[in-house]
């Protein structure tokens, strides 16, 4: 399993989606989730619409990235039509192992148009995941209840699919029933598993 540090791995909240979250992160092998907005013309690392100069852009994490080459780097997408952009700034870079995500259903498809992998939402309010066949992989949210279960994630697995399990804390629940349902798993060590988490060390603890 893959853990994937949500927003970066960060110490104190006002450090998320900074560099030197990132630079935490890749320095302790973890897969990094973050967001990308636009920005004057410009993709910024930002969850929230940025009201001044964003501390970080794309094209510096996906510098920092093309050089580590290690784990994965799932993007969340705040808004639409950035699909050109990106793919400039993936090709420029030449980023591996990445997805995008939480795009709109036409947005989604834009992303597919510019043949960049994508990965739909799996969750108890999306219970028929959109554009199932055409995704890479499931990003399985649970957002008042951790309802999905082992079954769930055999079932994404044996359709080809990648699974990113989200992490009940992202959501301000406990982690500590859905953790020991992945440790029990008996596929808890396939790659094609990721965990995104607030508490990246304490999960790689937990699952070495």
């Amino acid at each position: 399993m893959e853990i994937v540090a949500h927003r970066g791995n960060w110490n104190v909240p006002a450090e998320k989606n900074t560099s030197s979250a990132m630079d935490r992160a890749i320095d302790s092998g973890f897969g990094i989730e973050t967001d990308v907005r636009d920005y004057h013309g410009s993709l910024a690392i930002s969850h929230d619409v940025p009201d001044r100069q964003p501390a970080l852009f794309v094209q510096e994490l996906f510098a920092k990235w093309s050089k580590h080459r290690q784990g994965v780097l799932a993007i969340n997408v705040k808004a639409d039509g950035l699909q050109a952009l990106l793919a400039d700034a993936v090709r420029v870079n030449n980023l591996r192992d990445y997805f995008f995500f939480d795009m709109s259903i036409p947005d989604s498809i834009g992303y597919l148009k510019h043949d960049l992998p994508i990965f739909t939402r799996h969750s108890d309010l999306e219970p028929q995941p959109s554009l199932y066949e055409e995704a890479e992989g499931v990003w399985l949210d649970a957002f008042h209840t951790d309802w999905w279960g082992s079954r769930t994630i055999e079932a994404h697995l044996h359709a080809g699919k990648r699974v990113c399990v989200v992490s009940p804390e992202l959501h301000g629940r406990p982690h500590a029933a859905a953790w020991e349902i992945l440790a029990r798993a008996s596929w808890k060590t396939n790659p094609n598993i990721m965990l995104c988490t607030d508490y990246p060390q304490l999960a790689a603890e937990e699952f070495r």
